[in-house]
């Protein structure tokens, strides 16, 4: 089966609402490609090994978390940005990013696939704010902060740094994915008993230690592959297209 374009965008759009986000980057439809999908790739970042893969996947569309056009970046075409714009529209190929929508969605967000996979229990109040990124958690029992942090590394395969707090057991455990290491702050108020996130600073390591909270930095990209997955799969079911998960391997 296959799509036009623009009702998968349209579809997205109005799913992950990135209107009513303050974004680094834009949304939704970056670089327009052929006006019909019938395959398409999905990956976190729109890195050259992804569109290159997509190439040769034959793809309509490459969905991703990370696309181009960053604030505060160069805004010219060239270098990597050229070589990379080049490769989408030499085969036609359109690129479909959303970046702090995906973190956000209740079902297929990044927040929401972590905290799943990890088997928290997330509470979602009805008066939630849609972009609000910091989910909170909860075990289903009490357990040490050490088999947490080892349960986090079986799930994403890689392994944690850990800053011990009070090392106390855990519990309430706040989540946001990628580099939110200056969003710990705000979790700080949701009286949670540790915070997982991508990323790390070099204060932060004090602070977590000062306010007793243990801090999980679980690498960028390990905590965002869940969200662009569940996206993916959900969209190739619901207009029956084919797909693929491409996972170029990121340390950070």
């Amino acid at each position: 089966m296959a799509t036009k374009t623009q009702n998968l965008i349209k579809y997205l759009d109005d799913l992950l609402k990135p209107e009513k986000f303050h974004d680094y980057c834009p949304n939704g439809l970056q670089v327009e490609g052929r006006d019909e999908i019938k395959k398409i790739i999905t990956g976190v970042t729109a890195c050259q090994k992804l569109l290159d893969q997509a190439v040769i996947e034959h793809a309509d569309a490459v969905l991703v978390h990370h696309g181009f056009f960053w604030r505060e970046e160069d805004p010219r075409i060239i270098g990597i940005k050229k070589r990379r714009i080049a490769t989408l529209i030499n085969k036609d190929i359109n690129l479909i990013t959303y970046h702090l929508p995906l973190d956000a969605h209740p079902v297929y967000g990044n927040n929401a696939q972590l905290a799943q996979k990890l088997g928290l229990k997330v509470e979602l109040a009805r008066d939630r704010d849609v972009t609000d990124i910091i989910f909170v958690g909860n075990l289903a029992e009490l357990i040490p902060a050490d088999d947490f942090v080892a349960h986090v590394s079986k799930v994403l395969q890689r392994k944690p740094l850990h800053i011990a707090g009070s090392g106390k057991m855990l519990k309430k455990i706040a989540i946001c994915s990628g580099g939110a290491q200056d969003y710990f702050q705000k979790a700080l108020k949701l009286d949670v008993d540790a915070f997982l996130t991508g990323e790390i600073s070099e204060h932060v390591v004090h602070l977590a230690r000062e306010m007793g909270v243990d801090y999980i930095a679980a690498g960028h990209h390990a905590t965002e592959k869940f969200g662009i997955q569940a996206l993916g799969e959900h969209v190739a079911e619901k207009f029956g297209l084919e797909y693929k998960f491409i996972d170029i391997e990121n340390p950070v």
